[in-house]
């Protein structure tokens, strides 16, 4: 690929997957946004839009493994861009690197913003703490401390962590079903699992309020392009990378499903439960009893520290190929690697500081958190797109990689860009009426116009005259000294 192997290539095919498993987190997405989606639809937006957009996230994921499988690095999806952009290649690597590090840095800031709103509601059943936004902003900015300060000290410590946060993710799904499934004395019908609509958003079309419920499957499937950047520490990367993001998308979905349906059978009073600061806590508490619901919220707190940590490793990998490509502002600084931990330790706390600011109109707006949602998957999803569409606009150029599609290749891969086009309009639109007030503005537009003037901007009043899409380091006399000084210096 032209790069020195800065990076320690010691990843397993399964510590792979966990990354990009961990960081899709369905006891993250799926419960940080259950607030969300008892408001907009209800209970039949978890259980029937879970499923619908599960499919297509999984279409989507064939698509992007089967590119991963050709060009297994870092760079990911921007590097992707570059080799199959033809001849404005380097135009289209810009702009998916851009849109792929809005995405990246807002998930990042979902996921440990979702952890506050969790780790707020433990404390308090705990220690009485308080629940109002500057102190969950604490927590906030505590958590993404610790992930930046674990992700400095290695990939290996990481990648411990992530292999742990599997079993954490599976067992954990597995007994919070199982108490919410014995223990309650009142369980909610079939018929309400699965058929009951709820509208709190203010607009009279239910049509378009089940649509704009969807967000909260689609902002759970975000991330598992984690697997591409992580490939150049994994072994037999060009497969490895693949089957991590299909396989880590397809156990998601049947997971999450599960997951949703115990706790919406579990409901108890959904009026005061969906006014609570954390529906899901409340639930459980309601369900089984303080006791017994505390330490159900322990489990999703855990699960979502991990979700967190393997967000900024994937965000971190991102900003540091981009930065060795010359494409973000002090790109010397960021894409420096630290010689005795083989990390890039600078483009981690990049990515930990951009999360914090992000996250901060929350202390404005109640409804800052799902605009952040909003972001990262238009953000992720347009980055996840281009490569897709130069890929089957490439055609049989395409050179396939161990990993592919056959001739399933086309059909999948337009399913995929129709898809994501339908997703980027649908979650700008306004989320609650009336949209114009600050406590239910939709912001989401706002901060991807914003990367899209800058980096247009920059693109054409500098850019295209010096960015050339990804660099080549060296010969392979030159990389190979490369990688000798940093094992020599590790």
């Amino acid at each position: 690929m032209g790069y020195a192997q800065e990076l320690r290539r010691r990843m397993s095919t399964f510590s792979n997957f966990a990354v990009s498993f961990t960081i899709i987190s369905i006891l993250s997405g799926c419960l940080t946004l259950y607030q969300y989606g008892m408001n907009t639809g209800g209970p039949v937006v978890m259980t029937i839009g879970w499923p619908l957009v599960g499919i297509f996230v999984t279409i989507v994921g064939l698509s992007m493994a089967e590119v991963c499988s050709s060009y297994p690095t870092a760079g990911g999806l921007y590097y992707w861009s570059a080799k199959l952009g033809g001849n404005n290649s380097a135009a289209w690597s810009w702009f998916t690197g851009w849109f792929n590090l809005l995405g990246q840095i807002a998930v990042t800031a979902g996921i440990d913003f979702g952890l506050a709103f969790f780790a707020t509601a433990l404390f308090h059943q705990l220690f009485n703490y308080p629940t109002t936004p500057p102190w969950i902003i604490l927590i906030y900015a505590i958590a993404l401390f610790l992930h930046g300060l674990l992700n400095t000290f290695g990939v290996r410590l990481v990648a411990l962590l992530n292999d742990i946060s599997v079993w954490w993710h599976v067992v954990g799904v597995l007994i919070i079903v199982g108490v919410l499934f014995f223990v309650p004395s009142h369980h909610q019908s079939a018929s309400f699992v699965f058929t009951k609509f709820v509208n709190n958003t203010g607009f009279g079309n239910s049509f378009y309020v089940f649509l704009i419920g969807l967000l909260l499957a689609q902002y759970t499937f975000t991330g598992y392009d984690a697997s591409a950047h992580m490939t150049e520490e994994t072994r037999n990367a060009a497969v490895a990378g693949p089957r991590g993001i299909v396989w880590s998308i397809v156990v998601s979905l049947f997971a999450g499903w599960l997951l949703l349906i115990g706790v919406t059978s579990a409901i108890q009073n959904y009026g005061t439960e969906v006014a609570a600061v954390v529906p899901p806590a409340q639930i459980f508490i309601d369900a089984v009893g303080t006791n017994l619901g505390t330490f159900l919220l322990f489990i999703v707190v855990g699960a979502q520290f991990y979700c967190g940590m393997s967000s900024v490793t994937a965000n971190s990998r991102m900003i540091y190929a981009f930065s060795r490509d010359g494409a973000v502002p002090g790109s010397q600084f960021w894409h420096k690697i630290n010689p005795r931990t083989r990390t890039p330790t600078n483009s981690i706390w990049f990515a930990a500081v951009g999360a914090f600011i992000l996250g901060l109109p929350y202390l404005k707006s109640p409804v800052a958190y799902f605009a952040v949602t909003s972001i990262a998957v238009i953000g992720l999803y347009i980055a996840y797109g281009i490569p897709i569409l130069l890929r089957l606009l490439a055609g049989e150029k395409f050179q396939r990689g161990p990993w592919h599609l056959g001739r399933w290749s086309y059909l999948i891969g337009w399913i995929a860009v129709i898809w994501i086009v339908f997703i980027a309009i649908l979650f700008v639109l306004p989320q609650f009426a009336p949209g114009n007030t600050t406590a239910s503005f939709n912001y989401a537009p706002v901060a991807v116009g914003v990367v899209l003037l800058y980096s247009g901007g920059y693109w054409f009043l500098s850019a295209r005259n010096w960015f050339k899409g990804p660099k080549v380091q060296g010969t392979a006399e030159e990389l190979a000294k490369i990688e000798a000084e940093l094992a020599a210096a590790g």
